[in-house]
């Protein structure tokens, strides 16, 4: 554990060098005992991948008071031997998936390089109960690990420029459903019709850091039926 200071009224907490399931387990646990223990004093706290970002209010309290509080939460979170010393649960997501080559032009490549077929790739993807691990780069974009070595794959040497929302994909050992329209160097495997981030709804995306996510095939009438759009991906084969 490293406690560094970020900014002014900010500090950042590092718990360790590389991001795991247990790794991401402890990060959404110490959040949320961070958060109740500085209650109102609290702006913001922003849990990734191996750290959290600590924004306080410094009219209401310092970087000392607030490296305390971390390291008490940090003591509670020990004692308790890995269970979650806090109110705030983890659930489990299921999203929906249309796997096919005519959803995900990458499927196929994939599996061929994996020495698998394109069936033993959607059944070892949707196997796995992943962990968000972290949700940035656009809002909504949950990064989910980990992706079992056996379907693990590189990022394409050269990126989309265009990935239309709601695909799902594979980069190394993560994988991901894109929130919405934008560049992606990611492995296209298939596409998910449910919105990651909507901002009218609350709350406004369906996954926090820490959730634990699986994925469900469906087959083409109930991605349609669910409000899936296959006509944005006629450009990407």
């Amino acid at each position: 554990m490293n406690i560094s200071v970020a900014g002014e009224n900010s500090l950042i907490l590092y718990l360790a060098d590389n991001a795991d399931s247990k790794v991401a387990a402890q990060i959404q646990s110490v959040t949320a005992l961070i958060t109740e223990s500085l209650g109102p004093m609290l702006i913001d706290i922003i849990p990734s991948y191996a750290s959290i970002l600590i924004i306080y209010d410094p009219h209401l309290t310092d970087h000392f008071a607030v490296s305390k509080e971390i390291q008490k939460a940090m003591t509670i979170h020990a004692n308790s031997r890995g269970r979650s010393a806090s109110k705030v649960d983890s659930k489990l997501v299921k999203l929906p998936v249309y796997y096919g080559t005519d959803a995900g032009p990458d499927l196929e490549n994939l599996a061929s390089n994996a020495r698998l077929s394109v069936e033993e790739v959607i059944n070892i993807h949707q196997s796995i109960e992943y962990r968000v691990y972290a949700i940035g780069f656009a809002p909504g974009f949950a990064y989910l690990g980990e992706v079992d070595e056996r379907i693990a794959a590189p990022r394409l040497s050269t990126p989309r420029q265009r990935v239309p929302r709601g695909a799902v994909a594979i980069a190394d050992r993560q994988t991901a459903v894109y929130p919405s329209i934008s560049p992606g160097g990611w492995n296209l495997i298939g596409l998910c019709p449910t919105l990651m981030f909507d901002p009218n709804a609350k709350p406004t995306m369906p996954v926090k850091t820490g959730d634990r996510v699986q994925f469900e095939s469906i087959d083409e009438q109930a991605f349609i039926k669910l409000g899936g759009d296959l006509s944005s991906f006629g450009d990407l084969k």
